[in-house]
């Protein structure tokens, strides 16, 4: 739609109709890239996580990995463990192919423990993250870190399983521009 109202924009009062069109189907190859741009940097990562615990999913033109902390951290810790920096290697990897999607880090913990405690841990975790990806070679203005704290449970932290689900890093990649 944005294409069409610039073609129409555009074009003089009589040519508007076919501007428009011009307009539609530009802005329907851009939107077309970009979706296939974002399906085949889903394809790499699923491809480099099979096997180490991250789940990769979509949302629209949008995916989301989600590192579980066992894969990542341990408990009270921001210390990345060995086989998270093995796996973030792997994702450093695509995410350099793929240079035209911003990443934005996103530490979680459970509930246990003070607020501040959280948000400061789960921040120092989106940084550790961040941290890695950067000394393996992602552009440092393509990251953002966000430390969520408690906030956005996946599971209820009544229960150890629920807790455990709940301390993770998300790493939501967006198309860039």
């Amino acid at each position: 739609m944005l294409g069409a109202g610039v073609g129409v924009l555009s074009s003089s009062k009589k040519d508007r109709g076919k501007g428009a069109l011009i307009g539609a189907a530009s802005g329907a190859a851009l939107g077309g890239g970009v979706g296939y741009y974002m399906d085949v940097q889903e394809a790499k990562l699923r491809d480099k996580m099979r096997g180490t615990g991250v789940s990769v999913t979509r949302q629209g033109d949008n995916i989301v990995l989600n590192m579980p902390n066992n894969v990542t951290f341990d408990s009270s810790s921001a210390n990345l463990k060995p086989a998270g920096a093995n796996t973030l290697t792997g994702v450093a990897m695509v995410l350099k192919e793929y240079p035209k999607a911003a990443v934005n880090v996103v530490g979680f913990t459970d509930s246990t423990g003070t607020r501040a405690l959280n948000m400061r841990l789960s921040q120092q975790r989106a940084e550790s993250v961040a941290s890695a990806l950067i000394v393996q070679g992602v552009a440092q203005n393509r990251l953002r870190t966000q430390g969520m704290g408690p906030d956005n449970p996946v599971a209820s932290n009544s229960t150890e399983a629920g807790k455990a689900q709940n301390r993770r890093v998300e790493i939501p990649l967006s198309p860039l521009g």
